[in-house]
């Protein structure tokens, strides 16, 4: 009898323990198993939100491309920024003020020729650097980077604009959102105003929103804001709207982000 009492308890014994395991191995199941899907899950879809929050920037910068502002032997002058670590970009920076353009102050007056200063130039891991700073930063579209430099450094070249300075006015005008547009009329990358420049979107037939011509006119404008007012500094309070020294700050906002762009890069800051 003893024996069958103590052979019963171990069979209890061993049943407790069989069930005791199999709940908890159940139990470790159901976790597993949903951490499985939450991982998997958030695999899917965090990818999906990042790219879903960059394809504004994407799908809109890709206009951009060297391609649509570059006709004929225009071509050749362009130098391409691709993720290349050989490819290189070179560029003069001002050597002379720019033919007058259509400004909001009047008739530009003719500015005294400016000594030539020497040539900028961004080699492939520069500008891989650069893109990969605005990409970071203003989270573009590392894809987008590339026509947008290409662009930058083309408009630069032809206003006789260091291109930090373009990129520097595009980061504090708009963040790089090319649909940004503001309270007063401000549309684009470099926010032009579109009521008082409309006349030079449809000279190249484009809008305000369209990335590369609102580029060009935004340069062509601050070109025209430095030929008047003498200096890159009174320029940019001319291109923010201010008829006076005091433009609440804008000016050194601008340069501020211009010299984080030459850090970020490594590139050597034009002399104004």
């Amino acid at each position: 009898m003893p024996d069958a009492s103590v052979a019963s308890l171990f069979r209890n014994m061993a049943q407790g323990v069989h069930q005791y395991l199999a709940e908890s191995l159940r139990i470790c199941s159901v976790y597993l198993g949903i951490a499985v899907i939450v991982t998997v899950s958030m695999g899917f879809a965090l990818p999906g939100l990042r790219d879903q929050a960059l394809q504004v920037h994407k799908a809109l910068l890709t206009a951009l491309a060297p391609s649509s502002m570059q006709t004929g032997t225009e071509a050749d002058a362009g130098a391409e920024l691709g993720t290349d670590a050989a490819s290189a970009i070179a560029m003069a920076v001002p050597t002379a003020p720019a033919s007058n353009a259509t400004g909001m102050l009047g008739p530009a007056r003719v500015a005294p020729p400016v000594p030539k200063k020497p040539a900028m130039v961004a080699t492939g891991p520069q500008a891989e650097a650069l893109r990969n700073y605005i990409s970071r930063k203003y989270k573009v579209a590392y894809d987008a980077t590339g026509p947008l430099l290409n662009t930058v450094y083309k408009v630069g070249r032809e206003k006789q604009l260091d291109p930090l300075l373009l990129l520097a006015v595009i980061a504090i005008e708009s963040r790089y959102n090319p649909l940004a547009e503001s309270h007063v009329g401000a549309q684009g990358l470099m926010q032009v105003m579109t009521s008082v420049h409309q006349d030079k979107f449809d000279a190249v037939g484009k809008n305000a929103l369209d990335p590369t011509a609102n580029i060009s006119v935004g340069a062509t404008i601050l070109r025209d804001c430095i030929n008047r007012r003498g200096s890159v500094d009174t320029g940019l309070a001319c291109y923010v709207g201010s008829t006076g020294p005091d433009d609440n700050g804008y000016g050194a906002k601008v340069q501020a982000e211009r010299r984080r762009l030459a850090l970020a890069s490594g590139i050597a800051l034009a002399r104004d």
